[in-house]
């Protein structure tokens, strides 16, 4: 019978030749290059909906075009391909729970939200959150896809089943749910997506090392570049193999584009899964990174340097602070950040390949970081808008004298439910931050006269950008609080406001102070996506040369500089004096070769002596 749509409305002939440079750059790639390549392009700019969105979105992307054709909800876990269904859904019937089959439908994770803490945008990223029937979904609960052997515990009305694992080299052993051949690779090439959409954030979601191997109901392994365990990309390769991209997946992958602004690349290319997880392993360990020394270092950080391995099975380096791993790497550089000043700190690098063989330990680089300088200590939100219905936008800059990785970074707000305050799920930031720029992260509904929501670096309908003047929003890194505005426990009278942060203040705090902001009338949103000329001069308007020098060091400033320092690479002073002028030179003839730095009042230049 013929089921209501309703949302979206968008032909699938409109998507044909839109996207054709959307893959740019992949040409000749293969591995796990091909797959951070991949990671790049579709998490460039997405948006992030609301997790209540996807009801209206999965009246276009989900209706059943190919097997009833009667534009009713199409649900893998019940779809009956070869017949009739047993029962049909429409895009009203989603529910909380059920106690058997056919009494509605509601949304399922095909990678569980344990895995991620419920956190967006994961948590309402289309591509793997699907319409399921709600009793199959409740009996999958958080168990992993896989074979049924013999011990099956449930049989549905498409004979999809739940029952013990029968995966061949599987360590798991406990319960799994197998899909029907029909929707086998649908299910596969969805989260071969998530570890390529969420490569960077892997390392940080509930994997569990500890648990009995028999009985870890997570396949993720930790890793950025493999992703999941090796039984389970090769059960997810054999399905991907089995099972064909289908005009279905075709057409929801060309809707989703149009809602999400991403694609699944392995429904464009299912040649990739192969090229990236069908590789050649290797058999031995790489050797020792040598050379690892400091190319900058401040209070706050110190930039660490290496020779590259030439060995073309290495993957990635770990990174190893007073002998705790801090980070990992595909390159040869790498910020060990958030250090406190004048302190020494240990530092060694260890290689490992595509078999995940680990290198023996670098040579170990003692850094002493600075007593200060004149970078901020953290990222800072700088602009904060609260407008006309969903005008709601936050910008963040980085002054931090650094690149940072937004990984570890999230925007929440604090709600209230009547008495109660409480944070709602976060936003997880994700890319690179250079220092020295700026990001918007705004509602994708927001209708500013004076910035486009999609020159924004994040759009999300997500809790934390849905605040209104009265929560409290807060940056944090992982789950510590950074920088905030508002006061947390109370009311807060932000409402109709655009506040910006004054130039005059140099680092982020926990703790919000009026004092800091200037305040203009809701919508005001002039320079958006813009440093202050305050913030661009701190980083230009003072410059040395030659860089690298061999005896007279120049300095060329628009303001008189009084004093300087030179500090080696240590943080340990080697050089003073005063200079008096806008331009000057330091004579630095009798210093060693090596990295030093040039404190300029409260600037800092590093330089190269030859």
């Amino acid at each position: 019978m013929k089921k209501l749509y309703f949302g979206l409305l968008i032909l699938p002939s409109l998507f044909f030749g839109q996207t054709g440079d959307y893959y740019n750059g992949t040409e000749n790639l293969s591995g796990y290059q091909l797959k951070s390549k991949l990671h790049d392009i579709i998490s460039a700019k997405p948006i992030s909906w609301n997790y209540g969105d996807l009801q209206t979105f999965y009246a276009t992307t989900d209706v059943d075009r190919y097997y009833e054709k009667d534009g009713s909800l199409l649900d893998m876990y019940s779809e009956i391909p070869t017949g009739p269904d047993a029962y049909v859904y429409n895009f009203s019937q989603m529910i909380g729970s059920a106690n058997a089959e056919g009494l509605g439908w509601n949304r399922e994770h095909v990678m569980p939200q344990s895995s991620f803490n419920s956190n967006y945008p994961m948590y309402s990223d289309l591509f793997f959150v699907i319409p399921t029937d709600a009793r199959i979904n409740q009996l999958r609960s958080n168990y992993p896809y896989g074979i049924v052997g013999s011990t099956i515990f449930h049989t549905f009305t498409n004979t999809s089943k739940i029952g013990n694992s029968a995966v061949p080299n599987a360590t798991y052993t406990g319960r799994v749910y197998e899909p029907i051949n029909e929707f086998k690779g649908d299910i596969a090439r969805s989260l071969l997506y998530f570890a390529v959409r969420y490569e960077g954030k892997l390392g940080n979601f509930n994997f569990d090392t500890n648990a009995d191997p028999t009985k870890d109901q997570n396949p993720l392994n930790g890793s950025e570049e493999q992703a999941f365990e090796k039984w389970y990309i090769q059960m997810l390769i054999n399905w991907h193999n089995l099972d064909p991209v289908s005009q279905k997946e075709i057409d929801r992958n060309n809707y989703v584009y149009q809602i999400q602004k991403n694609k699944n690349p392995f429904i464009d290319h299912p040649e990739w899964v192969n090229s990236i997880w069908n590789q050649t392993v290797a058999t031995t360990a790489p050797q020792a990174v040598s050379d690892l020394v400091t190319t900058k270092t401040s209070a706050y950080f110190a930039s660490l340097q290496w020779i590259p391995s030439q060995d073309p099975t290495v993957i990635g380096y770990e990174v190893y602070q007073d002998g705790t791993l801090i980070g990992k790497t595909s390159s040869n550089k790498y910020v060990a950040n958030r250090l406190t000043p004048l302190t020494t700190y240990n530092f060694s690098v260890i290689a490992y390949n595509n078999a995940y063989l680990k290198s023996p330990q670098s040579n170990m680089l003692s850094t002493t970081t600075l007593e200060n300088d004149a970078y901020a200590s953290d990222l800072m939100i700088d602009k904060y808008i609260e407008g006309t219905s969903n005008n709601r936008a936050l910008e963040i800059k980085n002054l931090t004298g650094h690149d940072i990785d937004l990984k570890n970074y999230r925007l929440s707000a604090q709600y209230k439910s009547g008495a109660n305050y409480y944070f709602e799920k976060p936003l997880e930031l994700e890319g690179i931050l250079p220092h020295g720029e700026s990001f918007v992260a705004i509602n994708p509904n927001a209708t500013l006269s004076c910035y486009p929501t999609e020159n924004a670096r994040f759009q999300s309908a997500s809790p934390a950008l849905t605040f209104s003047g009265y929560n409290y929003v807060e940056l944090n890194y992982k789950n510590f609080p950074v920088d905030a505005i508002g006061n947390k426990g109370i009311d807060n009278t932000n409402t109709d406001k655009s506040l910006y942060r004054l130039a005059s203040v140099k680092n982020p705090t926990k703790t919000y102070d009026v004092a800091e902001w200037q305040s203009y009338p809701k919508d005001y949103c002039q320079n958006l996506g813009s440093l202050a000329t305050q913030d661009v001069s701190l980083l230009a308007n003072t410059s040395i040369y030659p860089n690298p020098v061999l005896d007279i060091l120049n300095v060329k400033s628009d303001q008189i500089i009084v004093n300087f320092q030179i500090l080696d690479s240590m943080g340990r002073l080697v050089k003073s004096g005063t200079l008096n002028a806008k331009n000057a030179s330091v004579n630095v003839a009798n210093l060693s070769a090596g990295v030093y730095f040039l404190k300029l009042d409260d600037k800092v230049q590093q330089f190269i002596k030859r």
